[in-house]
C-alpha cells in the first residue's frame, strides 16, 4: 500500500515541488506565556511559510508542541522557546496523540505518514491525525485507510487565506468522520476564524482545490482587465475603483490587486514578494486538472490557468507571488 501511495503522489503535481521558503527567524518566546496544566502536547510536522505561524498560534493558545521538520533550522526558534524537537515523524507520533501536518506536496505527506520513519510506525490507537497540506484528495483517502488500520483517525483540513496564518484567521476545510470534528475544531480554532466541516475524508481537499482554481482564474482575469485598461489610457487606481464598485468586483481586485501602486500591504506593492507562490498555485492547479480528468469534469478556464502558471514557473516567476501574473502579461507580447 505504501508503494501505491507513492505512485499516487508522484502523479499529483509533484513536478512543481520546490524547497519551501523559510519565514524570517525571530524570537517569539515572550508572546507564548501560557498555562499548560490542562493541555496535552500537540505534534506538529512541517514548519514552512504556513506551518510556522500555525504552530506559533497553537503555542499562544497554551499547547505545548512536539516539533519535527525535515529542515532542522526551521525548528530552532521553537526549541529556543522551550518546545520539544524530535528527529522524525515517528517520534512525534510516539509522544503525541494529536498531530497536525502541514507539508508541500502529496509525496511529502505520504513520506511523513507511511515512510520508513513515518507517523504510522509509532502511532497510538485513538490518535487524531489532521493533515492541513493541500494534496490530491485520492491520497488523503488512501492515507485515511492506512491510519484507520492502526486504530487512529485521519482528517484532511487544508487551509485558505493568504496572509491569514500569522493572524490566526485561516479558513479550514475539514473532511473526515463527523463525530471527530469537534476534537479537530478545538485545535483548528486556535489557528483559524472559520472551521468548516465538508463531509467524508477528501472533501476538504476537494473544496480547497476548487477554491484555488477559482482564485487563479479570477486573478488572471483581474490582471488582464487591469492591463487592458491601462493600455487604453485609464489610471490604474481609477480603474480598480470602478471595478470594485461594479459587477466585476472580486477578491483579486478589491483585496489583493495585482497592479503595483494600486494597494498597499499586498505583494504587488513589494515586487511580488511574500504571499502565495506561483509554484504552489501551479501545483494546486495540477491537482485540479488531475481531479477534473478523473471525474470527467470540463474545466476549460482552469486548464488555461494551469498552463499560464506553468509558463510563469518556466519564465522565472516561480518564487514570486501568484499575482505576478500581471507582470507576466505586461512583459509578454506574443499571446
Amino acid at each position: 500500500m505504501a508503494a501505491s501511495l507513492r505512485l499516487l503522489g508522484a502523479a499529483s503535481g509533484l513536478r512543481y515541488w520546490s524547497r519551501r521558503l523559510r519565514p524570517a527567524a525571530g524570537s517569539f518566546a515572550a508572546v507564548c506565556s501560557r498555562s499548560v496544566a490542562s493541555k496535552t502536547p500537540v505534534g506538529f510536522i512541517g514548519l514552512g511559510n504556513m506551518g510556522n505561524p500555525m504552530a506559533k498560534n497553537l503555542m499562544k493558545h497554551g499547547y505545548p508542541l512536539i516539533i519535527y521538520d525535515v529542515f532542522p533550522d526551521a525548528c530552532k526558534e521553537f526549541q529556543d522557546a522551550g518546545e520539544q524537537v524530535v528527529s522524525s515523524p515517528a517520534d512525534v507520533a510516539e509522544k503525541a496523540d494529536r498531530i497536525i501536518t502541514m507539508l508541500p506536496t502529496s509525496i511529502n505527506a505520504i513520506e511523513a505518514y507511511s515512510g520508513a520513519n513515518g507517523i504510522l510506525k509509532k502511532v497510538k490507537k485513538g490518535s487524531l491525525l489532521i493533515d492541513s497540506s493541500t494534496i490530491d484528495p485520492a491520497v488523503s483517502k488512501e492515507l485515511a485507510k492506512e491510519v484507520e488500520k492502526m486504530g487512529a483517525v485521519f482528517m484532511d483540513a487544508p487551509v485558505s487565506g493568504v496572509g491569514a496564518a500569522r493572524s490566526g484567521n485561516l479558513t479550514f476545510m475539514v473532511g473526515g468522520v463527523e463525530d471527530e470534528f469537534a476534537a479537530a475544531q478545538e485545535l483548528l480554532g486556535c489557528m483559524g476564524s472559520n472551521v468548516v466541516y465538508c463531509g467524508a475524508v477528501g472533501t476538504g481537499q476537494a473544496a480547497k482545490i476548487c477554491n484555488n482554481m477559482l482564485l487563479a482564474i479570477s486573478m488572471i482575469g483581474t490582471a488582464e482587465a487591469m492591463n487592458l485598461g491601462i493600455r487604453l489610457g485609464l489610471d490604474p487606481k481609477l480603474l480598480a475603483k470602478i471595478l470594485n464598485m461594479s459587477s466585476g468586483r472580486c477578491w483579486s481586485s478589491d483585496t489583493y490587486n495585482p497592479v503595483p501602486g494600486v494597494m498597499d500591504g499586498v505583494p504587488s506593492a513589494n515586487n511580488y514578494q511574500g504571499g502565495f507562490g506561483t509554484t504552489l498555485m501551479a501545483k494546486d492547479l495540477g491537482l485540479a486538472q488531475d481531479s477534473a480528468t478523473s471525474t470527467k469534469s470540463p474545466i476549460l478556464l482552469g486548464s488555461l490557468a494551469h498552463q499560464i502558471y506553468r509558463m510563469m514557473c518556466a519564465k522565472g516567476y516561480s518564487k514570486k507571488d501568484f499575482s505576478s501574473v500581471f507582470q507576466f502579461l505586461r512583459e509578454e507580447e506574443t499571446f
